[in-house]
């Protein structure tokens, strides 16, 4: 380089370089770090005295020079950057790691120096660079044309110096062989934070988001914790960007699934705070010891991807700086000390109680008008975008995938076809399992990314609970499980690929919809679906017929609700026997929910399980017992006659009858026939109805069965009370009770106790009307007859007209249809008569007030109608109340 005597003039550029950790490299190399020294300063001097450098002065390991010309000094500056990189230093680890800043200025030496301001912010730009790195002022980019060797500046954006005012705005220097990936420039004005701008609206989780931040503030180690696609890394952004200004020295974001392997973690969470490796030096130890003193938050997303790594490092953060929080997003917990684990529920679906849209109604609206140029949704595919949150369970990345799928179908065209999940929400898009950076381009991606890491037994155990249609307890995961569950069942929970939901009787374990999706398909390539689905039929018809026992196996009384949680794991149940299992189990499984699938307005599924089961029987030619046939067509009649399909309720019938009489069970026999009268009633074939009635009741008591003629003597008694014979219908009802009351299946319904409250009605005795007709509805309320409760508050309803409640009568005629219609069931046998006693009170109380009345009844949920009905005042209460009311 040029001596002293020839310093430029005018425009200078000025050179600042120094090793980066030089203190650590001299301390690492001892004795031998004067060689390394000397010969970094040769190699230096050789690239930059060929562009007529001039060399002002050389303190410890900097370097100061000057330049003419700003083009030259930045070539230079690439000739010694390679030049570094390419020396045989004595090791690896030795290799020093120059910075070099340059900037522009007008100066002039005097007595071989310069005492321009320039000088100063030249020193400062090198001081922001890291080692490795070249950086220069605007005023040297500007100076600077047409680079060597594919070489450019690259705009690092305005930054201020220190002891300047305003800002300079930083290049950096790119080219072949030189580094490119470094941390921000250490400048004064360093960010304070670096988490991740987001290019769409958050929506909802106002209270998760709240739980999160107070989480951070009260604990240094907060993991969130969730399956792929629950919008773990959006809710933490959204919670520790609240939180930037409780962190003096920033909130730092490190996204773990873009780090290739473990070794790497340290690396980058370094580059995040603003450090560089230093030689011979541990890269953990140089964050360690940068985290002494100071209080920051680092926020590592996606910690599952190398979780050993991750695991490490936030021990030895938490143990180096008291002030330093972690906060961390996994599909599985960090397992550290001190950990406080938060699982993130899915987007509600429940609407808001403002009467706004669900949380997740709310995301699907939103990105459904981005889908659709900004259109918004209309008002009538709100009910069908609502189906499509349901069906996926809230999951965010689920819900954009759906919301993305109304660019090309219609909303409802997507709720059609959204059962579908996989194939719906993935349509044209590539799983790119291998690819971290698109885990969250399809929903078989995100799942597979934490598939690929569980063991045989875990992976095993998710794909056969997959044929679980619902949460479900331990004792039935043992069923399913060859072994002891628990370890592989703990891993699938904290993946995440599980939710455990705590409960009075025990923990239950659910899977989310596209989860078992996922899984199911895998089932499926396992080639263990076959095993999975029968052992999954064997537990339901084991579930399923312990739910008419008690615990000590005695038949009890039949409780509908026992079988509501059992009716998804039944259906599923029901699918796999009627497509590729025994119809003859399928028919077993059907007749588990006979009384359930009539009373919760159902009765058109039942149908269509039926006639599928008898395809299913048609087609393998699987032989099925008479008795079970007959028993299959009685329940089938049952639910015809329930739907109004009343040919078709006798034909069913006709067809048990002669299975029953080729089993020979006079018990079968019995019930068949005593099913005969209700639809010949309806039919109007009164004499046929009465005569077939008491036929079957009179053989049923010489067989000694008499108990399996109850259809029989319910269906007489309303034929005798719609005669106006009375006191023939009391007499054969009271002798039924005892025959009830023997009977679990059936005493839940209180038939008797309802019968005589029709007859007690038609006598004008309120008291024993009410005494009934209270009874029958508190039982059948109690073991979930809903529809047969809806029978009673007519009862109950006429009972009030009677006793000239005329409001509460209009309002529980109101409830009972409205709750009649949406169990989508008939109005039964007394569907005539309540229709004469509501024009009656109509007439009585004129339209306005019954119908203003009867919309107030109508708003009415079950249990409401039913709480009120049960408050309704004894008539023997009623001030001068008389005991008979007069009848028309």
């Amino acid at each position: 380089m040029s001596g002293r005597t020839h310093l430029p003039s005018g425009l200078v550029t000025f050179l600042f370089t120094d090793i980066e950790g030089s203190t650590r490299l001299a301390q690492m190399l001892g004795a031998g770090y004067r060689a390394v020294l000397h010969e970094h300063r040769q190699v230096i001097r050789r690239a930059l005295s060929r562009a007529d450098g001039a060399e002002l002065f050389t303190e410890g390991d900097s370097l100061f020079v000057a330049f003419e010309d700003a083009a030259a000094a930045l070539t230079a500056c690439i000739e010694a950057q390679r030049a570094l990189a390419a020396h045989d230093w004595p090791s690896p680890e030795a290799r020093p790691k120059v910075r070099m800043g340059l900037h522009t200025g007008f100066a002039e030496p005097y007595g071989g120096e310069y005492t321009s301001p320039e000088v100063h912010r030249a020193a400062r730009v090198a001081a922001a660079a890291h080692g490795g790195q070249v950086l220069c002022s605007a005023a040297t980019a500007a100076l600077v044309g047409p680079l060597p060797d594919d070489a450019f500046l690259l705009d690092l954006g305005l930054h201020r110096l220190r002891g300047f005012d305003g800002c300079e705005r930083i290049f950096q220097l790119a080219a072949p062989g030189l580094d490119r990936q470094f941390p921000r420039p250490r400048t004064i004005d360093a960010p304070a934070h670096n988490l991740p701008t987001q290019t769409t609206r958050f929506i909802g989780r106002a209270a998760e988001r709240a739980a999160v931040r107070d989480l951070i503030n009260q604990h240094r180690l907060v993991t969130v914790v969730g399956a792929g696609g629950a919008g773990k890394t959006r809710l933490a952004v959204e919670a520790a960007g609240e939180l930037v200004e409780q962190f003096r020295d920033g909130v730092w974001f490190v996204d773990l699934s873009m780090v290739p392997t473990g070794d790497l973690v340290d690396v980058n969470v370094a580059a995040a705070l603003g450090l560089r490796p230093e030689p011979g030096r541990p890269v953990i130890q140089t964050i360690v010891d940068h985290a002494r003193g100071r209080r920051f938050l680092i926020f590592l997303d996606t910690s599952d991807a190398q979780l050993p790594a991750a695991r490490r490092l936030v021990a030895r953060l938490l143990a180096a700086g008291p002030e330093v929080t972690v906060l961390a997003t996994s599909r599985e917990p960090l397992g550290l000390a001190g950990e406080v684990v938060w699982r993130i529920p899915p987007l509600s679906v429940e609407a808001n109680s403002g009467g706004g849209f669900s949380d997740a109604v709310a995301l699907l609206v939103d990105r459904a008008a981005a889908a659709r140029g900004g259109r918004a949704a209309e008002p009538g595919d709100i009910a069908q975008l609502t189906r499509v949150a349901e069906a996926l369970e809230g999951l965010p990345l689920a819900l954009e995938l759906a919301a993305a799928r109304l660019r090309l179908l219609s909303a409802a065209q997507l709720a059609e076809r959204i059962d579908d999940v996989l194939g719906t929400l993935d349509a044209g898009l590539s799983p790119a399992d291998s690819d971290a950076s698109d885990r969250h381009r399809t929903m078989q991606a995100a799942v597979s990314w934490s598939y690929r890491t569980l063991d045989a037994r875990a992976a095993q155990l998710l794909r056969w609970l997959s044929v679980f249609a619902s949460p479900v307890d331990l004792p039935a995961i043992e069923w399913l499980h060859d072994g002891d569950p628990l370890d592989p069942l703990a891993t699938l929970v904290d993946k995440s690929l599980l939710q455990a939901e705590a409960g009075a009787a025990g923990a239950t374990y659910r899977m989310l919809d596209p989860i078992r999706a996922y899984a199911a398909r895998m089932l499926l390539e396992s080639g263990e679906e076959e095993s999975a689905r029968e052992r999954h039929v064997a537990w339901c018809l084991q579930a399923a017929h312990d739910a008419y026992l008690d615990d000590d196996g005695r038949p009890v009384t039949l409780s509908l609700y026992t079988l509501d949680p059992l009716a998804d794991e039944l259906r599923a149940a029901l699918h796999w026997t009627a497509t590729r299992g025994s119809a003859r189990q399928g028919l077993t499984l059907a007749g588990a929910l006979d009384q359930w699938w009539r009373e919760r307005g159902l009765v058109r599924e039942g149908r269509m399980w039926l006639f599928r089961l008898y395809e299913r029987i048609s087609a393998t030619g699987e032989p099925v017992p008479d008795a079970e046939l007959a028993a299959a067509y009685h329940m089938h009649s049952l639910h015809a006659g329930a739907d109004g399909e009343t040919v078709e309720e006798l034909r069913f019938s006709q067809r048990a009858e002669a299975a029953a009489k080729r089993a020979g069970d006079p018990g079968l026999i019995a019930r068949v026939l005593a099913g005969r009268g209700a639809p010949l009633l309806e039919m109007g074939r009164i004499d046929e109805a009465e005569r077939t009635c008491r036929e079957v009741i009179a053989w049923a008591e010489e067989q000694g069965v008499e108990g399996e003629a109850l259809f029989a003597v319910y269906a007489l008694a309303q034929l005798l009370w719609r005669r106006g014979d009375l006191d023939a219908a009391a007499t054969l009802l009271a002798g039924a009770r005892p025959l009830e009351n023997g009977r679990p299946l059936e005493r839940g319904r209180r038939a008797v106790d309802m019968m005589l409250g029709m007859v007690a009605l038609s006598r004008g005795d309120l008291v024993a009307a009410h005494d009934h007709l209270i009874v029958a509805l508190r039982s059948r309320m109690t073991f979930g007859f809903h529809r047969r409760v809806c029978e009673t508050l007519n009862a109950i309803a006429v009972r009030c007209a009677l006793g000239a409640d005329l409001e509460t009568a209009a309002r529980l005629f109101g409830a009972a249809q409205a709750a009649r219609v949406r169990l989508r069931c008939s109005s039964g046998g007394f569907g005539a008569y309540w229709t004469e006693q509501q024009a009656s009170l109509r007439a009585t109380m004129g339209d306005a007030d019954f119908d203003a009345a009867y919309a107030a009844g109508g708003a009415l949920s079950l249990e409401e109608a039913v709480a009120a009905a049960l408050t309704i005042e004894h008539p023997d209460l009623v001030a001068g109340s008389i005991r008979f009311s007069a009848v028309e």
